[in-house]
């Protein structure tokens, strides 16, 4: 190496040296605060959504004492009024092209949530925010009920559960996803629902009677069987035993059933994957589906946040199988691919789940909805005369 040349690296080694240095006392002297668990929630962080201009960035001074502890946050209801009630998508890889969501936001505090970038729309944080500050809708029955209404509608399965899951705990005091049912069961109407809620057999009622003309198909998410694990994941959530047992109960009312394993956490959830499909087959779940752990937006780090707090040995380990399964990315928004993923351990993935199917007899399709019983509601509150 040439003299000049070899200088020339060591000063760049030198002030590299020095720079590593200098950022080191800074760290000692500001540390970023650490993510420790919330009692009852999910998320451990709040972090700013996609759409704001700043970001606040919390920093250890060292000033609170160790017995210190901030009171826990409280669950907030935003009222927001409503134009529409159904929502339409033209995604190709899900089955369903219309869904009705009373509530954004959702307490269960599943800390794998797809849904918790869509708090942002609101101004709000896909974080805490998401499980603390839910968005109900109060008119979406009477909404739903004049759509419905509307001389060109023609009916479709509408899916329950799309976004966040409607029979989540404040839907106990409000009783809105009740009134969504209510309407499409006067209206024989066909519907979808997925929920992680033992709630659901409140309304086994409606349920019922829509599966005894073919209305109906339910869906319970389980995505491990490891109570502790699952209370850390998704806290305020149904325990696992508990939505086998809703499962047995909404099978046993005729309505057709399947099990969702979602999310697949490669590294965390995945080895239970078996164990959920047999033990739900055992409850009565005619198919199985699952989709893989999926994280776009601000979820990436509101995941990556809760790995560092409850898992740090494990955190490096599980991203890297997912990165491996998302083409090196984080999530991978492809449709067709963003549920199930790329590479050897999604093909894996999938591979364990079409042989489990095939051995539990979880791979049958669930009969068609019908929607020729479809009958417009009244307008204004009179009968049609014909």
């Amino acid at each position: 190496m040439p003299r000049g040349e070899s200088l020339a690296v060591r000063h760049a080694q030198a002030r590299d040296q020095a720079i590593h240095a200098h950022n080191g006392r800074l760290l000692k002297q500001a540390r970023p605060a650490m993510k420790t668990p919330i009692r009852g929630r999910g998320a451990v962080s709040n972090p700013a959504h996609r759409f704001e201009t700043f970001e606040r960035i919390a920093e250890r001074d060292d000033w609170a004492r160790d017995t210190e502890e901030p009171a826990p946050p409280l669950t907030e209801v935003i009222e927001q009024p409503t134009r529409n009630a159904l929502t339409r998508n033209d995604s190709p890889d899900i089955p369903f092209d219309r869904s009705v969501n009373p509530y954004q936001g959702c307490e269960h505090g599943c800390v794998y949530c797809y849904a918790r970038p869509s708090h942002a729309y609101h101004g709000l944080s896909p974080g805490l925010d998401f499980e603390t500050r839910i968005i109900a809708r109060p008119e979406i029955a009477e909404c739903l009920r004049a759509e419905l209404a509307r001389p060109g509608y023609r009916p479709a399965p509408v899916a329950l559960g799309a976004n966040t899951d409607p029979w989540q705990p404040v839907e106990r005091r409000l009783g809105l996803t009740r009134q969504v049912l209510g309407v499409l069961a006067e209206t024989r109407h066909p519907v979808t629902l997925v929920t992680k809620s033992s709630l659901v057999e409140r309304d086994g009622d409606l349920l019922a009677d829509m599966a005894r003309d073919g209305l109906v198909h339910a869906a319970v998410s389980v995505c491990t069987l490891d109570t502790d694990l699952a209370r850390r994941l998704e806290p305020r959530a149904t325990s696992p035993a508990r939505r086998l047992r809703t499962l047995e109960r909404l099978s046993a009312a005729g309505i057709p059933c399947a099990v969702l394993v979602a999310p697949v956490i490669p590294g965390l959830t995945d080895a239970d994957l078996e164990r959920v499909m047999a033990a739900a087959r055992d409850a009565g779940a005619l198919s199985a589906g699952y989709v893989l752990l999926r994280l776009p937006h601000e979820l990436k780090q509101v995941f990556h946040d809760w790995l560092e707090a409850h898992h740090p040995l494990a955190a490096g380990h599980v991203m890297s199988l997912l990165r491996q399964m998302r083409d090196g990315r984080e999530n991978s928004p492809d449709f067709g691919l963003r549920q199930r993923g790329t590479g050897v351990f999604a093909d894996l993935l999938a591979r364990r789940v079409v042989v489990a199917r095939g051995r539990l007899g979880l791979d049958r399709v669930l009969p068609p909805l019908v929607c020729d019983r479809f009958r417009p509601p009244a307008v204004g509150g009179q009968l049609s005369l014909f």
